[in-house]
């Protein structure tokens, strides 16, 4: 806690890390425990959409050759999944990685980057092949 005097006031200010309240002491915000928490909730949602991505790939297959999309689908749900275990594994390094390490900060940034471009890649792909749709017969 900041205490500040003016001419007439007393003007208290918190650290972003402080509530007002008894017994609270100050802690440093940490990055690389935000950035853990951060990548996996990002692979907990990369999780759900390969088990979509996977299930859509069976059902393809099952369909078989006679489907009308049948090869577009194969090549575009693959190289959805693939991009998927991409960030996956770029969201492991980000998160092995110290964040306040100032030598390490570039690098960081820079798989961070990639992995962004391959999660909008992947919705992209994604966007077809919900578009291409899948019509089981029967």
């Amino acid at each position: 806690m900041f205490t500040v005097f003016t001419n007439r006031f007393l003007l208290v200010m918190f650290t972003p890390c402080q509530a007002p309240g008894a017994g609270n002491t100050q802690r440093p915000f940490n990055m690389n425990h935000y950035a853990t928490k951060k990548s996996a909730a990002q692979s907990m949602l990369d999780v759900a959409l390969l088990m979509a991505n996977s299930s859509q790939l069976k059902t393809v297959l099952h369909s078989g050759a006679q489907h009308r999309f049948y090869v577009p689908l194969i090549a575009l749900i693959s190289l959805s999944i693939s991009l998927q275990v991409i960030v996956g594994l770029l969201l492991i390094f980000i998160v092995k990685y110290d964040l306040n390490d100032v030598k390490k900060q570039p690098r960081l940034n820079t798989m961070n980057d990639a992995a962004t471009v391959f999660v909008f890649f992947t919705v992209l792909i994604n966007i077809f092949v919900t578009a291409l749709g899948f019509e089981t017969g029967g």
